[in-house]
């Protein structure tokens, strides 16, 4: 794994894969010096094949995006071993749930040894720990970032939604009610980040009940389930 600066990498190169980003690309538009602010707080990192990038039960005070490869998100279950739950790909945040509960990693995200290594982007998150204090990051830009965040963890949710319908979860899922109040004030960003946190909480309980599920499978059908193991190593990820 190999850590860049971004001084040491060209701005032109950086602006050209960060406007793939939603987030980077509308602070850039409305605020260039926040967005260079936010350049000077980030580094990129080379993922190979194989290696791990962020580790359940550690501490960190980075979010991160991903810009180019593909990444596996693996829970250890209570039987030793780890399950796949989900996979990250290219425009996507993560890293943000433990930021947001102010907890511990919940899961390990890595690079599929036989996949391609990844490009990821890492920003300094303590930078908008403080909700209410705007003299480094705006309102403005913190709303974008917490409108990105409730976005993504939306998307995700509406995924394993789909899977899971009778969940308990899912039904947890369909009371959260977006904010219809004033925009582009603190109201709104109060909201927003206490929807994210929320939301953050239902993806830990999700991706536990999935690798569960998956453990109790295993358990009652151990045969197949090893066949199932080796078709997937052989045919590829499996779409947990």
């Amino acid at each position: 794994m190999r850590i860049q600066s971004i001084v040491q990498t060209d701005a032109q190169a950086i602006d050209r894969l960060l406007n793939y980003i939603p987030f980077f690309r509308q602070v850039r538009s409305q605020d260039k010096q926040q967005y260079d602010f936010l350049l000077s707080e980030s580094r990129l990192v080379d993922v190979s094949p194989g290696e791990q990038l962020l580790s359940s039960g550690e501490f960190d005070q980075r979010v991160y995006f991903l810009l180019k490869g593909e990444l596996e998100v693996i829970v250890n279950r209570s039987d030793g071993l780890s399950q796949v739950v989900n996979t990250i790909t290219p425009g996507e945040l993560f890293g943000d749930l433990s930021m947001l509960l102010g907890g511990p990693r919940s899961a390990n995200v890595a690079v599929d040894k036989n996949g391609k290594p990844a490009l990821v982007f890492g920003t300094n998150f303590s930078l908008f720990s403080n909700l209410t204090d705007f003299n480094s990051i705006s309102l403005l830009t913190k709303l974008a970032y917490y409108r990105n965040v409730v976005h993504n963890l939306r998307w995700k949710l509406e995924v394993y939604r789909s899977q899971q319908p009778n969940s308990i979860i899912s039904s947890e899922h369909r009371k959260l009610r977006l904010f219809t109040g004033p925009q582009n004030t603190e109201e709104e960003l109060h909201a927003l980040h206490e929807q994210a946190k929320a939301m953050a909480q239902m993806l830990i309980s999700w991706n536990r009940e999935l690798s569960a599920e998956n453990l109790n499978y295993a358990q009652k059908e151990p045969a197949t389930f090893n066949l199932l193991v080796q078709e997937l190593s052989v045919g590829g990820r499996g779409h947990n």
